[in-house]
């Protein structure tokens, strides 16, 4: 096989683009661009054999110290990972390049399933399983980081992901109850979902910041997503939805609401009293007190528009990835997330795009996570509920690689101590 070690930019990517089973924007072109945000060198490599590419990679390379570096293939190389022979020439290959570059390892993360799980958890029987190739990426000389359940590695093992090759109606009645219900209500409060622009990112890092500071999370500057955004928006792989409310609006909604369920209370106590009566009654003025509870948060508001919820989103090939994303902690009661994934699902239907990617959950779905919220969420959403091989390693320098693995973390908490 021939090792092309800069890859044309057409041929590499109608490569990556087309592949059957491992088209991944993580593998595309304009992905290397992102990445030099983040302090990366992107390579595109490849083999071919009789002249056509059987094989490609984005490497990512980061510098450490001296000369030395290290590579990162994010999700993997694209090949067909059932032929065996591809897959250890590739990585005959990539021993080569990286030692050329003084690489201490080469880290992969094939978004390839492990095994088939139902929306519980638990493992179907006579489904996928590739525990065969997690061995035979450790007999060729990878190293496995082993089946981590939430988010230690560099992308996350779990995922949901929602075909969309069924009719929209068919698609609905796939989501939870609770989650068919809230879309079932349409728009009851006037919210405006849009595709935004560049001028939107200061928006939509609101809503980041906010949900950040409610779970306890670190963001990267703003400066990371506006390059995020507008160089895949460029080659027209990314779109930014936002969710917005009227204040004003929204509270003609909650007094019309309010005057309702008065009336309805006052129809009731003018009539005959009896124990259905009153159950009625009660529930009428738990429902008008929770209405004036949430009025008078409307109140308190000075904006006249409020972001409620906004996403960025990634698409590629016959998929779409709901990568970052974030929630106002004010008016969570009015639903924008559920808004949004809906109005994302149906865009990427109607656009004939084939699967939504929930781009991450945990592996751990106990109701006493810490992250189990946002797995609740994306479950309702009835995708299927994906499990990735995992992280590996091919080792190339094991001296300085177990200092970076063990010794340098170390040191790192040390000196923040």
């Amino acid at each position: 096989m021939e090792f092309i070690d800069n890859v044309n930019k057409e041929e590499y990517e109608k490569f990556v683009y087309n592949h059957p089973t491992k088209s991944h924007f993580m593998q595309s072109y304009a992905w290397g661009e992102v990445s030099r945000a983040k302090g990366f060198q992107p390579h595109y490599i490849g083999l071919k054999e009789n002249d056509e590419l059987v094989a490609t990679a984005l490497i990512l390379e980061k510098k450490l110290v001296s000369k030395y570096c290290y590579f990162y293939i994010p999700r993997g190389f694209v090949t067909d990972f059932e032929n065996k022979q591809f897959v250890l020439e590739m990585t005959k290959a990539l021993k080569t390049y990286g030692k050329k570059h003084h690489a201490i390892f080469i880290a992969i993360d094939p978004d390839i399933p492990l095994q088939s799980l139902d929306k519980d958890g638990n493992v179907i029987k006579d489904g996928k399983d590739h525990y065969w190739l997690v061995d035979y990426l450790k007999e060729i000389g990878y190293h496995h980081h082993g089946f981590n359940q939430n988010f230690e590695n560099r992308e996350p093992r779990y995922t949901f992901r929602l075909d969309l090759t069924p009719d929209i109606e068919e698609i609905r009645k796939q989501t939870h109850p609770t989650t068919r219900n809230i879309i079932n209500r349409g728009n009851p409060y006037h919210l405006n979902c849009f595709l935004g622009t560049d001028e939107n990112i200061a928006d939509f890092y609101t809503t980041m910041q906010e949900t950040a500071k409610r779970e306890k999370l670190t963001i990267p500057p703003i400066e990371y997503y506006q390059t995020f955004y507008h160089i895949l928006h460029n080659f027209n792989m990314s779109d930014l939805y936002v969710v917005r409310v009227n204040i004003e609006n929204l509270m003609k909604i909650y007094r019309q609401k309010k005057e309702k369920i008065e009336q309805d209370f006052h129809k009731l106590e003018s009539g005959k009293q009896n124990d259905r009566v009153n159950k009625q009654k009660k529930e009428l003025q738990n429902q008008l007190d929770k209405v004036l509870r949430d009025l008078k948060k409307i109140e308190l508001i000075d904006e006249k528009e409020l972001v409620l919820s906004s996403m960025i989103t990634v698409k590629y090939h016959d998929k779409v990835w709901t990568v970052h994303g974030g929630n106002h902690s004010l008016l969570r009661e009015l639903n924008a997330n559920y808004f949004i994934y809906w109005n994302i699902i149906e865009d990427a239907k109607k656009n004939g795009f084939h699967m939504v990617d929930f781009f991450g959950t945990t592996g751990n779905p106990d109701p006493q996570n810490p992250i189990y919220g946002i797995h609740l969420f994306k479950k309702r959403l009835g995708g299927e509920y994906c499990e990735f091989i995992g992280e590996f390693d091919l080792i190339l320098n094991k001296p300085l690689y177990f200092f970076y693995e063990k010794i340098w973390p170390k040191l790192r908490k040390f000196k923040k101590q």
